[in-house]
């Protein structure tokens, strides 16, 4: 099959782990023809935003790619709200698809891919969408204005054409349907997934890593992963674990701080030797790092790295909230007002970790598979 990816509604950034490098590398292995369509937006390692240069090219992922630039004539920072570019409807014509997947609900292209699929009633249109109240809408004028009357309004003119709206939580399906009025039995639940390590692979990985970190059979290795903002609570994180006495945990920190609590992270590092700060580091190591893991821990919002954890056998501490429920499977702790991350570390000694390990696996193999999720937008 001929499958486009439509990465024009938010970045595409190689040698990630996000949902649209994973789908578009299985589409690769498994012999499609696969064409991604880009903004040049893309994000540096420190998490700012850069703009590349419009060109094409094949991906480390294995694609071709074609990166456009916004329409010249708007403002850069209205571009990057409203998400339109030229020459989008001859490419798509030129390259003929059997499939769409359009990634992102938000983006003023949504309607010429619409136009393309409403003339070529074969093809398959999906439209994924990552928006929920905790990444999006979060002041009045994006609510009101950018995502009710803008983008609500473009994708309810784009619903007859579009065979399924794929969202990564129950919150984005929420979302979808209270602030763009889409009916709910036109959204379907996708989520975020992963590549459920095997046995061998994750025995060698995690004995090979956990050697290299210095840990023996007793320790206990605490991950946490991500752009760490303030929300990504990375400063309760370590005043937790200070507190904690047990002297075989250790805490590594992998992905950035941003600025804004960078001089406090610090600080807290230095005070504690269990803790280890990593940096970003590339898709292979973090695996690695994963497997000689025994617990992932996110008590703050969203990172796309809680799947891949689940995916290498992590126990997992995050935060209660709707989201997260259909990752429970007796394999963690939920934090809420009434269970602190204090609690969670305590629980820890006490809990029978290897067995929520295999929990965690098992729930990754039952539903996150990527192998499996890539296939939905081939019917």
């Amino acid at each position: 099959m001929k499958i486009l990816h439509l990465c024009l509604s938010n970045f595409y950034i190689e040698n990630r782990i996000y949902q649209e490098n994973e789908l578009i590398q299985l589409h690769v292995k498994q012999g499609h023809d696969v064409l991604v369509i880009a903004s040049t937006e893309s994000q540096l390692d420190n998490g700012n935003t850069v703009y590349l240069e419009p060109t094409t090219y094949i991906s480390t992922d294995g694609a071709r790619v074609v990166r456009v630039p916004y329409h010249g004539w708007i403002p850069l920072k209205l571009a990057a709200k409203l998400r339109f570019y030229p020459g989008i409807f001859q490419m798509i014509s030129d390259f003929g698809p059997d499939s769409i997947l359009f990634h992102g609900s938000c983006g003023g292209e949504i309607l010429t891919v619409a136009n393309y699929a409403r003339q070529h009633p074969e093809v398959l249109f999906y439209v994924d969408s990552h928006e929920d109240w905790n990444n999006s809408a979060r002041n009045f004028l994006s609510r009101e204005l950018l995502h009710k009357r803008f983008y609500g309004r473009l994708l309810r003119k784009a619903l007859p054409f579009i065979r399924k709206i794929l969202c990564y939580s129950t919150e984005a399906m929420d979302f979808v349907e209270n602030v763009y009025k889409i009916p709910r039995n036109q959204l379907e639940f996708f989520p975020l997934g992963g590549r459920p390590i095997t046995d061998l692979e994750y025995e060698a990985r995690r004995s090979k890593t956990r050697l290299e970190l210095g840990l023996d059979d007793k320790s206990i290795l605490i991950v946490q992963s991500g752009k760490q903002t303030r929300r990504k609570k990375l400063i309760q994180s370590f005043a937790a674990f200070t507190k904690w006495t047990n002297v075989n945990a250790r805490l590594v920190i992998l992905g950035s701080i941003d600025n804004e609590i960078k001089d406090e992270a610090e600080a807290l590092i230095k005070r504690d030797a269990r803790i280890n700060y990593l940096g970003w580091i590339n898709v292979d190591s973090l695996t690695d790092i994963l497997c000689a893991a025994d617990v992932y821990l996110q008590p703050g919002t969203q990172s796309v790295t809680m799947q891949h954890a689940l995916c290498c056998r992590c126990a997992v501490i995050i935060d209660d909230v709707p989201a997260h429920q259909v990752y429970r499977n007796e394999n963690g702790w939920l934090l809420n007002a009434n269970f602190s991350i204090e609690n969670a570390f305590e629980s820890i000694e006490q809990g029978n970790l290897s067995q929520m390990q295999q929990r965690s696996f098992d729930l990754a193999v039952r539903i996150l598979d990527y192998a499996v999720l890539s296939k939905r937008v081939l019917s």
